[in-house]
């Protein structure tokens, strides 16, 4: 066999998968009652924090489980247990997007996206930060 030959069946190889590991790995964005319809089924879930609903993160007990309550953009709110430590600035989050799930009632999640606000305009859209001048120089070092 010439070495062409090895080279591409190696390259067809490495595409093949490549495109196995991106099929496997692809998810559809859905609402909550779409998951409960189709429990095992893996989904993105965009929603937005309940924040008048506890949030249940203690890493004495578990550092790696961290439940809260999220409602969805049809407004239909479910229990979500997240997989992992608790995200800084969870609390501050606009809009979240949760991977994972439907195992019984709740959402069993991998992952957590957060939509945050912006440092840079105080969280207001198309609103400029008092921040954004330039810095006064006082005096120049030689």
């Amino acid at each position: 066999m010439k070495k062409i030959h090895i080279v591409v069946i190696v390259v067809i190889a490495v595409a093949i998968a490549a495109i196995m590991s991106t099929v496997s790995d692809s998810s559809t964005y859905a609402s909550f009652a779409i998951a409960q319809n189709n429990a095992g089924d893996e989904y993105h879930v965009v929603g937005k924090l309940n924040k008048e609903k506890e949030m249940v993160y203690n890493p004495e007990v578990n550092a790696n489980l961290f439940s809260f309550y999220m409602k969805d953009n049809e407004e239909k709110e479910v229990k979500v247990n997240y997989k992992g430590t608790k995200p800084q600035d969870f609390e501050r989050s606009e809009q979240i997007v949760i991977c994972g799930k439907i195992v019984g009632t709740e959402f069993e999640a991998d992952k957590i996206l957060m939509k945050c606000p912006s440092k840079y305009n105080n969280g207001q859209p198309g609103e400029l930060s008092s921040n954004t001048s330039r810095p006064k120089i006082s005096r120049i070092i030689q």
